[in-house]
């Protein structure tokens, strides 16, 4: 058994971490236009520190990102010419309702996305949209505190009828929200929440949590209605946790720390929260109604899409461990891996072992839509990028899904590298953090020329399209 014939290669990208433009054709500012780069940021998109609460003169790197707002045919055609099958991509929520609050649709942003899908569909390209990837009009952050309110969901409703409409027939496969389990760990960066030091953080989450997925399941339910024909899956930051060793304490904080990151997908997959879910819902004090529970039961999602960058480790707290430095999930640090400039640890197998948990737990097709290597590239005087480290990460990821094609027979829909150009980081802010097959001229102060360039890997990647995966040979091995 090998990979199907239509498997969809491509790459991936966010608005936010792309377009720039942030406040052209009528945009309103998001979320993450208020997040800047520097010592802000992590408190910042943690829910930490207010928006507002940082001296004068801070960098923005989304503001004008890496101009694909102006260049996006220049890129498209690059995507092309690599072979892609398929793009994913987010549509800016306030690029269609500047604030969130109108009653009609911004036909300037309707209009760029519209070019966006139509230059795809032009190359044969399969367009895979994000409705939401870390992205809240500021406006309804500052009036109703962001998805703490139910109100979002009827604004949310109205953003996604208006897309689903204009984009009817053109576009196969949709995403609700972006790693949705992100909302507990950057509150802000995932979901505009900021969280007031008197607050309980864990009851604003939740309740938080509750609206986003009501929100998932009323843009699956309108999407059936619109356009029966497409498909629309949920998005997981995804990475199985390891107990650190077999002490049982340690395997239980594990198997409690997969419970919480699993929790929303069991929702929008199974339609029902899990039994320790409404344990925690009940002694928070928060409440659903008939309705609310029977919206999340009849409107499952068709896929399980997810980011798979590393695996993670769960210790007791009594445990004494060594910290990973990864700046998300910075857990006890795995002794058996290595780990990137970034203090991400490095687990092909454990893509595999993701793979089985999340087939064998909702037995739904899966879509890899994010999974690359953040590393500083170094162009030489010419301007070639050897950037061998990018694809040996890839290549043993690739063997790794394949594995799990191939013999554990587990349906995969297809896989897009996150970052397939550089990207704008959303964790660090940083350039300089990059996971592309086309360099772009930028640094971390938003200096340079922004010109494209392909890396060794562009013309790698190229080939592994074009042998459907086949052919993983690495130029030098």
């Amino acid at each position: 058994m090998s990979l199907p014939k239509d498997f969809l290669w491509g790459g991936a990208t966010a608005a936010n971490q792309i377009e720039g433009g942030y406040l052209e054709g009528g945009k309103g500012l998001t979320s993450v236009d208020l997040i800047p780069h520097g010592e802000y940021r992590f408190d910042i998109a943690r829910g930490n520190r207010h928006y507002s609460d940082v001296p004068a003169g801070q960098y923005y790197p989304s503001h004008e990102a890496i101009d694909f707002y102006h260049r996006y045919k220049e890129d498209i055609a690059l995507f092309a010419e690599m072979g892609f099958k398929c793009y994913r991509f987010s549509i800016a929520w306030s690029r269609i309702f500047p604030t969130g609050l109108e009653s009609e649709p911004n036909e300037e942003g309707l209009k760029f996305y519209e070019n966006v899908i139509d230059e795809l569909l032009k190359y044969g390209i399969e367009p895979v949209i994000t409705l939401n990837h870390f992205d809240v009009p500021k406006q309804l952050i500052d009036e109703f505190g962001s998805w703490r309110s139910r109100r979002m969901v009827d604004c949310f409703e109205t953003y996604v009828t208006a897309v689903f409409n204009r984009f009817k027939g053109k576009v196969k496969y949709w995403i609700t929200f972006n790693e949705i389990n992100m909302l507990l760990h950057f509150s802000f960066m995932g979901a505009g929440i900021y969280i007031a030091p008197d607050e309980d953080r864990e009851l604003v989450t939740y309740t938080a949590a509750h609206h986003e997925l009501l929100a998932s399941a009323t843009a699956t339910k309108l999407l059936r209605e619109i356009d029966p024909d497409a498909q629309i899956g949920c998005m997981i930051a995804a990475g199985d946790f390891y107990p650190y060793s077999s002490n049982p304490k340690d395997v239980w904080a594990a198997h409690e720390q997969n419970q919480e990151n699993f929790f929303f997908i069991d929702v929008q997959s199974r339609g029902e929260y899990p039994r320790w879910t409404k344990q925690r819902f009940e002694k928070l004090g928060i409440t659903f109604s008939d309705e609310d529970l029977a919206l999340l039961r009849e409107n499952t999602v068709d896929y399980i899409s997810f980011s798979y960058y590393s695996s993670r480790t769960a210790a007791d707290k009594d445990t004494p461990v060594e910290k990973a430095t990864g700046n998300v999930f910075a857990g006890p640090k795995n002794p058996y891996l290595k780990a990137s400039e970034w203090g991400w640890e490095i687990d092909p197998l454990g893509l595999r072992i993701t793979m089985n948990t999340l087939w064998e737990r909702y037995q739904k097709p899966l879509f890899i839509i994010e999974n690359g290597l953040g590393a500083k590239d170094h162009p030489t005087e010419t301007g070639e990028i050897h950037d061998t480290y990018r694809m040996d990460y890839l290549k043993a990821h690739i063997e790794a899904f394949k594995a799990a094609v191939e013999e554990d027979n587990i349906p995969l829909l297809g896989y897009t590298p996150w970052g397939c150009i550089d990207v704008v980081s959303a964790s660090s802010g940083e350039m300089s953090k990059r996971y592309g097959f086309i360099y772009v001229d930028r640094d971390d102060q938003g200096n340079g020329t922004l010109n494209r360039s392909k890396k060794d890997s562009f013309h790698w990647y190229k080939q592994v399209i074009a042998s459907n995966g086949e052919d993983l040979t690495i130029p030098g091995e």
